[in-house]
């Protein structure tokens, strides 16, 4: 199928295959503050914001003060993952629609194929506080563009502040790269568990790894549909590493590129301390690697998570954390609850990979190199078990 890809590209800017879509619920002054970066340095890129039923006046400051900006109005709020569900199954269609509207384009530039068929044929899901930088986007399209293994991408991601020592530091939820260890648990080059490098240029290059943040996450638009999306039963957390999972069992690659930076605020719906955090995360946790984990080592990688998430609920319970040990064990139960269902994702989706085969897999045990060896940056990882 011919896309025109080269007058496409020309007439509207390099990035005008590509749609940003912004999730939003009660986002107004992030609104305010990110969005003129990203209308200033997103190359000719379509921009949406889908509103998750708002109760501020969101949706009424985007039509006073950015016009340009296309919304999508949910009517209830869906979550992280069922909004952005929802956000780009209306994006799909919208599309064409607005590729047709582009007056400097004639039928023939844009090639009728891409009109009537497949629209953006990327996507960006990118958080309301995040700050981007020019050259944030081009790099990373590029990237998929010349490699079509490469279904999902991020850039580098630093902690957004006005002071100049804290934007040189990575940013938790992404930072360079996202990993897993043999256990699923996640990391980053730059971030292992709550301990955060400075930026030094040392993971400036481009590679492979297990996922990429959701903060600020590229993705082919035909690899997102083909694989349904997010996990609507996540709810938030953990989603993005489900969905890049999912796509190495299907073939595709995951990346980072250094040479493509954004600034991100971090916690800005739920705090890590929140008690609902740690819910999401320990049962989203527990849905995750019995998803996706081979079936030669599901049975010991689940044993062994369940094991250590009873140590992090008792030390929850003697530092007082009382709401955090009851949130552990609500996400126990209700994921035992839920196996039929999370069955039934992995006979649908099934796990094609062993540990070794997948990329950005560290094969050894986060828990213990980071509290038994008291590693606390990832060049300090043994190399050899990291792939």
């Amino acid at each position: 199928m011919a896309l025109a890809s080269d007058a496409r590209t020309s007439a509207a800017g390099s990035c005008a295959d590509v749609a940003v879509v912004i999730l939003n619920w009660n986002g107004r002054d992030f609104l305010r503050k990110f969005l003129p970066s990203v209308l200033a340095h997103s190359e000719g890129a379509a921009l949406f914001v889908a509103d998750n039923a708002s109760t501020d006046d969101s949706v009424a400051v985007l039509a006073r003060e950015f016009p340009q900006v296309r919304v999508i109005q949910l009517a209830y709020n869906l979550g992280f993952c069922q909004g952005y569900n929802a956000a780009l199954d209306d994006v799909r269609w919208l599309g064409p629609l607005v590729q047709a509207a582009l007056p400097e384009r004639t039928p023939a530039e844009r090639g009728q194929d891409w009109v009537e068929v497949l629209g953006f044929r990327y996507y960006v899901l990118l958080n309301s506080d995040v700050e981007v930088t020019p050259g944030w986007l081009g790099p990373q399209r590029e990237l998929l563009e010349h490699n079509p293994r490469i279904a999902a991408c991020q850039p580098k991601i630093r902690q957004y502040s006005e002071a100049a020592a804290q934007r040189r530091q990575f940013e938790y939820a992404g930072a360079a790269g996202g990993y897993l260890d043999r256990l699923g648990y996640p990391f980053c080059r730059g971030r292992l568990f709550d301990t955060l490098e400075p930026d030094e240029g040392q993971y400036d290059d481009p590679r492979p790894v297990a996922w990429a943040t959701g903060a600020c996450l590229l993705v082919r638009a035909a690899a997102w549909h083909a694989l349904g999306g997010l996990e609507p039963r996540f709810f938030a957390h953990m989603e993005e590493i489900d969905f890049c999972w999912r796509l190495q069992n299907a073939g595709h690659q995951v990346w980072y590129h250094g040479g493509s930076t954004v600034f991100h605020v971090g916690g800005g719906t739920l705090h890590k301390s929140n008690p609902r955090k740690t819910y999401l995360n320990f049962r989203n946790g527990l849905a995750l690697v019995y998803k996706n984990t081979h079936p030669s080592e599901l049975l010991l990688v689940l044993a062994a998570r369940l094991g250590l998430d009873g140590v992090a609920a008792l030390r929850f319970l003697l530092q007082g954390a009382t709401p955090d040990f009851q949130a552990i064990l609500r996400a126990h139960w209700h994921f035992w609850r839920q196996l039929g269902y999370w069955r039934a994702q992995r006979r649908q989706q099934r796990p094609t990979l062993r540990t070794a085969e997948r990329a950005g897999v560290y094969r050894g045990s986060l828990v213990w190199a980071y509290f038994g060896q008291g590693k606390r940056r990832f060049s300090e990882l043994s190399q050899k078990l990291l792939s």
